[in-house]
């Protein structure tokens, strides 16, 4: 039996399996969060002429300090048609375009008006051009505002209008199917027997999927039977991506990999050289991939975040779809490793990183209060605090 792969040679392999999702189209809000699948060029220039910075009077270059004749007003959307001379001002507004001939804007702040008589009582503007905000000088048309893979924020929606462009070239969403399976899992929490578990993995794999714009499907709890297994998998006939929690170790109810194999999966490898999720393993069957994570809820969730997030965003077009590593100080000393890489939970908090108490498996309150993972290395000596150490952030999958 092969050994367990390394963790990086693991998600290296799994990531040459995919291939990004085909592009398609959408609205500018609808890309959020997705990855540009195309460069964003400027198809107009922004501002498309000068505008006011500040309310106040438009007035000549050569005539910052009055007094003057207001002739008129230039709002914003609704222009001053006429043109400025010394000795005259027009009254503007915030983003309000610059009449022609005015070259500063003097603050409301920095005069005092009588009727259509105008005086300056503050400092002025003091040069020509203040609190003007010159044509293009947020970008040109032809700029490129944000490359090929850029993950689009809220910053780049009003962007990608401002630039001109009714739609955004992405990659489709991931279809995600997730089957829990084990005949230890009651469907409903509120009437759990002694001998069964609620069946929560589903459900936390699909909320720690939704960091990232996908589709999920959930099916189960599928029972310990190889037909309800591979039946399962049948109905998930359009996921890109399939994951299964709980029957992929070596135990005689263990039946994820025959019923992989009866569905006409290929196994790409099995186990990985990590603590928690060991018996993690990734197939494949045409186009469609498969991970099967371990039963444990602990062990699930890390896994999911180490296999399934960086799935997701390569398919997504993400260029570096890896978590993010940091570096921060114990609080605390932390004991001698084991002989895997061991990835703890722990809280991060100004810098310094406390293990949590509970290092279980199965315990989900630990887990819960944790807001990284502490990266610890195979037969780690003890470390004592104020030790740097590496960490991943929870947070948004792991990445900015």
């Amino acid at each position: 039996m092969a050994a367990p792969l390394p963790l990086e040679e693991a998600q290296a392999r799994l990531l040459e399996l995919a291939e990004p999702l085909p592009l398609e189209r959408v609205d500018p809000p609808s890309a959020l969060g997705r990855w540009l699948a195309e460069p964003l060029v400027a198809a107009r220039t922004q501002p498309a002429c000068d505008l006011s910075a500040m309310d106040g009077y438009a007035v000549a270059e050569d005539d910052l300090t009055g007094p003057w004749q207001v002739i008129g007003e230039s709002a914003a959307g609704h222009p001053f048609n006429g043109f400025i001379v010394p000795g005259k001002a027009v009254r503007i507004s915030t983003g309000a375009v610059i009449p022609d001939g005015a070259g500063a804007v003097v603050v409301q702040e920095d005069v005092a008006r009588d009727g259509d008589h105008l005086t300056l009582t503050g400092d002025g503007p003091g040069r020509p051009g203040k609190h003007i905000r010159r044509a293009g000088s947020d970008f040109a048309e032809g700029t490129v505002l944000a490359e090929l893979d850029t993950r689009v924020t809220p910053a780049h929606v009003a962007l990608v209008l401002s630039a001109g462009h009714r739609n955004v070239a992405v990659r489709r969403v991931p279809r995600l199917t997730i089957i829990d399976s084990g005949d230890e899992l009651a469907a409903d929490p509120a009437d759990c027997a002694a001998h069964q578990v609620p069946a929560s993995n589903g459900a936390m794999l699909a909320a720690l999927a939704a960091s990232h714009p996908c589709e999920v499907t959930r099916r189960g709890p599928v029972p310990d039977r190889l037909e309800a297994l591979i039946a399962a998998l049948d109905a998930a006939a359009d996921a890109d991506v399939i994951v299964t929690s709980g029957g992929a170790s070596v135990g005689d109810h263990d039946l994820v990999i025959p019923a992989l194999e009866a569905w006409g999966a290929q196994l790409d490898f099995w186990k990985v050289a990590i603590k928690p999720g060991k018996p993690l393993l990734v197939a494949r069957r045409g186009r469609q991939l498969v991970i099967g994570l371990p039963g444990n809820p602990v062990s699930s969730f890390v896994t999911a975040w180490l296999f399934l997030l960086p799935l997701l965003r390569r398919l997504s077009g993400a260029a570096d779809p890896l978590p993010r590593r940091q570096t921060a100080r114990l609080a605390a000393d932390l004991a001698a490793g084991g002989e895997r890489r061991e990835f703890l939970r722990g809280v991060l908090d100004g810098g310094e990183v406390t293990p949590a108490l509970g290092q279980d498996s199965g315990a989900l309150a630990a887990l819960a209060g944790s807001n990284c993972l502490i990266d610890r290395a195979a037969n780690s000596p003890v470390l004592p605090a104020r030790t740097p150490v590496p960490i991943f952030p929870l947070e948004n999958g792991g990445i900015a």
